[in-house]
């Protein structure tokens, strides 16, 4: 690609800044459209800042020299060009699509007023107008509904219960976090919201928002338990935003699908972070976006060598609160299929809780909750996919705090 090549990219997430700075250290001029008033951010660390522990700024990424606020609208293919919703058009020779997902809204009644808006008091938690409308919102004593109990929700209700709220969390599966951790670890989770307060309802679900004054009063369960509600956060997970793919003919199954040089259907456009499907997976994870940038920024400056192959990612969550923190990581497959073996050390006292499973003396998962001193070397040895030495290491790896 020569250095006159324009390069424009939809989305100014992590993904999107990523690859829109890294091209510009490699010489490749790129315009970066976001849509969000705000200064790029990192979404991973909203609750951080819904839990007041950090200011919204502090979370703001370092933008790239170009960056236009508007909101795409389409995607004209034959002339190459992107129209936004003030009536530009943007030219491109090379389009890359960075944007991001969507929360899922959870078919309720009564979630949408007349005029197709939340009542006041039902919030998302996916942007920082969420998260901003949230903590402008909560107060202690406030009683607060979460519905979700994936990496989202928990984090949400920690930071809500951090902040005074009485906070209800209700996951209509039967455990919390059960895509990334495995029963032990999940009950450790469990453990620690109710330490702080928050009432946890498993394997429930709930069938309706009930509103007073176009506020939300309350929510009521598929078995007609009523929960008093001032706020209602939905944290049901995300869905990737592909509607401008769609809109441009481009194929889109889970995601925008891509191949392993992270290309569309389209070979003027290419799609990374979590809108992107690459070999069957949409990761919506922080590690695999930055990977993909990484990948595209180096294919897009020259280098045809340059390929996205698959990332072996790792859940990583840390709940900060006044006292200390909760750090958990998940990664591989965390539970065991027959044959394989399985190593658990679990100190109630202190809360940890360490396990990895090893298939044909090779590490394919774990989980670690409490001190996470032995993650950096766990996660080495499962990247690997290397067997693992005869001199007894793995129980060195897990009690070894040192981590390297």
């Amino acid at each position: 690609m020569t250095s006159n090549t324009r390069v424009v990219v939809i989305g100014a997430g992590l993904a999107g800044v990523r690859l829109a700075r890294r091209l510009g250290e490699l010489g490749v001029p790129a315009l970066l459209v976001g849509e969000e008033e705000h200064p790029p951010y990192n979404r991973v660390l909203l609750a951080e800042v819904l839990a007041g522990r950090y200011a919204a700024e502090v979370i703001g990424l370092p933008a790239p020299d170009g960056l236009l606020r508007t909101r795409a609208t389409g995607i004209d293919r034959a002339a190459r060009t992107v129209e936004c919703a003030d009536g530009t058009s943007i030219a491109y020779d090379t389009l890359v699509l960075a944007t991001g997902s969507n929360p899922v809204l959870p078919p309720l009644r009564g979630l949408f007023t007349a005029d197709h808006q939340f009542p006041a008091g039902v919030h998302a938690f996916r942007t920082m107008d969420d998260c901003l409308g949230l903590a402008g919102a909560v107060r202690p004593g406030v009683r607060a509904v979460v519905i979700g109990g994936g990496l989202l929700g928990v984090s949400a209700a920690r930071a809500l219960a951090v902040r005074g709220a009485q906070v209800v969390l209700a996951q209509q599966a039967e455990r919390l976090m059960e895509r990334q951790l495995d029963p032990d670890a999940s009950r450790l989770v469990l453990r620690h919201l109710r330490e702080l307060g928050v009432e946890v309802h498993t394997e429930c679900r709930v069938r309706d928002v009930r509103c007073v004054g176009g506020a939300v009063r309350s929510v009521e369960m598929a078995d007609g338990y009523a929960l008093d509600a001032d706020l209602v956060v939905l944290a049901c997970g995300v869905r990737p935003r592909t509607g401008l793919a769609e809109q441009a003919g481009l194929t889109v199954r889970k995601g925008v699908v891509v191949d392993d040089e992270l290309r569309t259907c389209d070979p003027h456009i290419h799609a990374i972070g979590d809108c992107a499907q690459h070999d069957g997976t949409v990761y919506g994870l922080a590690a695999p976006a930055l990977e993909q940038a990484e990948a595209l920024a180096e294919l897009l400056a020259g280098d045809t060598r340059a390929r996205y192959t698959g990332t072996r990612s790792l859940t990583r969550l840390t709940l900060t609160g006044p006292d200390s923190p909760f750090d958990l990581a998940a990664f591989g497959e965390t539970e065991p299929r027959p044959g394989d073996d399985v190593v658990r050390l679990t100190d109630a006292t202190r809360g940890t809780y360490r396990k990895v499973v090893v298939r044909d003396d090779r590490l394919v998962g774990g989980v670690l909750v409490g001190e996470l001193g032995t993650v950096g070397a766990l996660a080495r040895a499962w990247e690997g996919a290397e067997p693992l030495p005869d001199d007894g290491p793995l129980l060195h790896l897990l009690t070894n705090d040192g981590g390297s």
